[in-house]
């Protein structure tokens, strides 16, 4: 279960080191989620741009849920497969949200704009499946703070993209926007593939894999594990409750308070800027005292806290309990994906991955709706009790959870 470590000092290729590698990993993040969140900022023109009501809104983030758990599935169990091809295929993502960010901005009608969503969507979630994988397996016993960095990228993309969108909105429309990102990724691209060479295997490793029909075989068998239904389960309720959070703020700040772009951008950088620290601290600790000692207050935490926004919803109050929930809404994702890999072998890596996160994705995909209806129908309060409680499932189906066994496993 637990793979060699490499060691800085071990390497010939700087490539396979933590520094190079992590770091370059995290900056490939910082595209992906810079397009994904800056586009909620824009939500309020898009909605004004084809008419879309509450539920229309919602169904863009519906999209987005959906064709990502579509892919992870047989992504996980391709993925594997391809490990010797692991940079091309890190370097085709990377390009490919380019190009769905410039469809988006392009688009004339509503279904192609989901379309381009579709696209960022879908790279994205297949570029986790190698990238968290090779960070699991190259840095076992740090995983849950490697991870954790990894997931910094995407909290520095989730952060500056809505704060420069917010100002780019004050002299341009949204379509050229997101045209213009899209350049940055595909130049990445090009780097991407020197970059990331030797991802999928160690210095003196055979990165041959077992066979579609093993794989398959391994896909059934980890699908009727109790635990992985459990971790997945958790995933998905978290995933659900992230999902309407996002879309309620991003009506509720647009249309109840009625916010400049500029003012909105700032509250959604704000959800995710206090991840930043608290990210790879929550990480590091998880490493050192087990996964459940961390996931299972945070998750109490976000549902306390989103029941708090309730009586808090307007000026400075909001602010602060806004700045509150970011704590822990992001930091939690690497701390689940660290859990999963520490009772999975380096062989079922990606099809565990990819199985939890096409489950969970479903789960999600459904939120986005029910959120825009409650907020259609009884307004944004009305939407943070149902958020609350699914972080309170979230945290008493991860309470009930044996990790320990596999927890005192990792930290011995």
């Amino acid at each position: 279960m637990a793979a060699q470590e490499i060691a800085s000092g071990e390497s010939k290729d700087l490539r396979l080191t933590a520094r190079v590698m992590v770091s370059a990993l995290a900056v490939g993040h910082v595209g992906f989620h810079w397009i994904l969140q800056s586009f909620v900022v824009v939500v309020p023109e898009i909605q004004q741009t084809f008419g879309l009501n509450g539920v229309g809104v919602g169904g863009i983030q519906a999209v987005r849920e959906l064709t990502s758990g579509l892919i992870t599935l047989p992504g996980g169990v391709v993925v594997g497969m391809l490990r010797k091809w692991w940079a091309w295929l890190l370097a085709i993502c990377v390009g490919a949200s380019g190009l769905g960010s410039l469809l988006m901005g392009v688009s004339p009608v509503y279904p192609l704009l989901l379309f381009g969503v579709a696209v960022v969507s879908v790279s994205h979630s297949l570029w986790h499946l190698p990238a968290a994988a090779s960070i699991s397996h190259h840095f076992a016993s740090r995983r849950g703070s490697m991870l954790s960095f990894h997931g910094v990228g995407g909290s520095v993309g989730d952060v500056a993209g809505p704060l420069i969108t917010g100002v780019l909105l004050l002299v341009m429309g949204w379509r050229g926007i997101l045209s213009i990102y899209a350049v940055g990724p595909i130049f990445m691209a090009f780097i991407a593939v020197w970059v990331f060479k030797g991802i999928g295997g160690v210095r003196g490793e055979d990165v041959n894999t077992t066979g579609l029909t093993e794989r398959l075989a391994m896909t059934k068998n980890l699908v009727k594990n109790p635990l992985l239904r459990g971790l997945t389960i958790v995933r998905g309720l978290r995933s659900m409750a992230l999902a309407a959070i996002v879309t309620l703020l991003a009506l509720y700040l647009g249309n109840d308070l009625d916010l400049g772009v500029l003012n909105r951008g700032f509250h959604i950088s704000l959800l995710i800027a206090v991840g930043l620290l608290a990210k790879p601290i929550a990480g590091t600790v998880s490493d050192k005292l087990g996964r459940k000692q961390v996931l299972v207050p945070g998750l109490v935490w976000s549902c306390a806290i989103a029941l708090l926004m309730v009586a808090f919803d307007d000026g400075v109050s909001l602010t602060v309990t806004i700045v509150l929930l970011g704590m822990f809404l992001y930091p939690d994702q690497p701390i689940l994906t660290a859990a999963l890999f520490d009772v999975l072998d380096r062989e079922e890596a990606t099809i565990g991955l990819g199985v939890a996160s096409f489950a969970s994705f479903l789960m999600a995909a459904v939120s986005p709706l029910i959120a825009g209806a409650i907020y259609e129908i009884s307004g944004f309060q009305a939407g943070l009790y149902y958020v609350s409680g699914l972080f309170a499932l979230a945290a008493l189906v991860l309470a009930m959870l044996p990790l320990a066994k596999w927890e005192e496993d990792q930290l011995m």
